[in-house]
């Protein structure tokens, strides 16, 4: 089944000899191979939306860890998650900036980062819910579930436009 002409350009052309190939100057942003940091992942949505998931599992941590607990298994369980969250939301950001997903192409980085979002994101909702359930409105712990629910709503956000970016384009790009 054909999908249309396509037209394939070389650089040889039937009616002389080939003229050299234009000079392009690559942007900053967009970065080379070359450079050791992406500089424009740290201005992206995903970048500032990771910043803002690490910020709010850091404020969620610090304001359960400094108040009087009521049970203390709800919030070790609270803690843990947000502490494993955190490092592993890090390692993902630190893995874009330094590009690190192109020289370890043996991982399907997109899979290992939406399959950590949908595993986080669910052991985060449900360490929410304990921490609010059993917090008895002490503010320390009000305050740190209600952080732990804006992180879970923010993973949930990365975890949409991951798949959204990553599954959807792919199936639509095949037919263009």
């Amino acid at each position: 089944m054909s999908h249309g002409a396509r037209v394939i350009r070389t650089g040889v052309s039937s009616g002389g000899p080939a003229a050299p190939p234009p000079v392009t100057v690559a942007s900053s942003s967009a970065g080379s191979d070359a450079e050791l940091m992406d500089g424009g992942y740290f201005r992206s949505c995903a970048g500032m939306l990771k910043v803002a998931q690490m910020i709010s599992l850091l404020i969620g941590f610090i304001s359960v860890n400094n108040s009087p607990w009521t049970d203390y298994s709800a919030y070790s369980f609270f803690q843990i998650v947000t502490m494993c969250d955190l490092v592993m939301i890090l390692f993902f950001y630190i893995m874009h900036i330094f590009r690190v997903y192109r020289k370890l192409t043996c991982v399907s980085w997109p899979l290992a980062e939406f399959l950590h979002y949908l595993i986080g994101t669910i052991l985060l909702l449900i360490g929410s819910i304990v921490a609010a359930a059993k917090s008895y409105n002490i503010t320390g712990l009000v305050a740190g579930a209600t952080f732990g629910f804006l992180a879970t709503i923010l993973c949930v956000i990365s975890m949409w436009s991951s798949y959204k970016v990553s599954c959807i384009t792919q199936s639509t790009s095949k037919y263009r």
